[in-house]
């Protein structure tokens, strides 16, 4: 009787806990899913591995093959169905039964479950650190991180793609990773290869092979660009950005020069020209507005 007290009780702290969490995310715009394993195959996995009985952690199991509806993003119960199911294996861990291992897909560090999901959902609601499972692992060119959401997914997947189309980990092994806050962006990444190999084609009077384009491009254009972004600082004036979204700004700043001067300039005086019409424009109005501020007149007494 006391069981199923204790059942009941934790039950609704978990429904309302659950209600609590869906409100602030949908005041902050952000999902409250599980991420569906299905994107996580958009990452074009080359093969998977049966890693076979291991133990892994519970707050690294972050998505559902089929069942990611049914749970929040800390993989709790939203549905009724799903809450009363919760209740019963709860019911029945309380009289001390162990239940078997679950099954799931590894990609990266983070895991999704291909049986065992609501085993997931008690093992999280009770604090449990650890849980059994089956695991197979999918070897991807992008790794899953725990933290990431839906968004990150579809960019990462759109990276995978551009990893397919380039090979530019194959070509330039040293390459580091092209990372972008925005959708779409890689194939404009992809233009800007076709772009290279075109005008190098006309210089050189030859067929510029497509795997040349891209260790040309990435040599010759990517890397002194982002090479010249760190060195002058430029992504500070641009918080919760990354070095390729500069890159492209950059990029698009140089043919616009291009056009005003006549002249093609190189990567450092592109990023140069960029900082002072964009970059330091924020900081000398900055100083201003606190100058400004420290010169109103400040009142003793709180306004009625």
């Amino acid at each position: 009787m006391r069981g199923a007290w204790q059942v009941e009780t934790e039950a609704e702290r978990l429904e309302l806990q659950v209600r609590i969490r869906q409100l602030l995310h949908r005041l902050k715009g952000e999902p409250d899913g599980l991420l569906p394993f299905h994107q996580a195959l958009a990452l074009r996995p080359k093969g998977e591995h049966h890693l076979g009985l291991q133990t892994i952690e519970v707050e690294k199991v972050v998505g559902s093959v089929d069942r990611y509806e049914d749970f929040d993003r800390h993989f709790l119960p939203k549905t009724p169905h799903t809450l009363e199911r919760w209740k019963r294996l709860r019911a029945l861990e309380l009289t001390g039964m162990e239940f078997p291992p679950i099954e799931v897909y590894q990609v990266g560090e983070a895991y999704f479950v291909k049986d065992g999901n609501h085993r997931v959902a008690l093992a999280k609601a009770t604090g449990q650190r650890f849980i059994d499972a089956y695991v197979i692992a999918l070897e991807v060119p992008v790794p899953v991180a725990p933290g990431d959401t839906p968004k990150d997914l579809i960019l990462k997947a759109e990276y995978a793609h551009f990893l397919e189309q380039t090979r530019l980990k194959e070509l330039v092994p040293e390459a580091e990773a092209i990372r972008f806050t925005a959708l779409g962006r890689y194939d404009l990444l992809l233009g800007h290869i076709a772009t290279r190999r075109y005008f190098k084609g006309l210089e050189e009077g030859r067929e510029i092979p497509w795997e040349e384009a891209v260790v040309d491009w990435y040599g010759n254009l990517y890397r002194p660009t982002v090479e010249a972004i760190r060195r002058l600082g430029l992504l500070r004036d641009f918080p919760g950005r990354t070095e390729a979204d500069l890159y492209l700004w950059v990029m698009d700043h140089r043919y616009f020069l291009a056009q005003e001067l006549g002249m093609d300039l190189g990567p450092e005086e592109a990023v140069r020209s960029y900082e002072v019409r964009f970059g330091l424009w924020r900081k000398r109005f900055g100083g201003w507005l606190k100058k400004a501020l420290r010169l109103l007149p400040q009142s003793s007494t709180p306004p009625s």
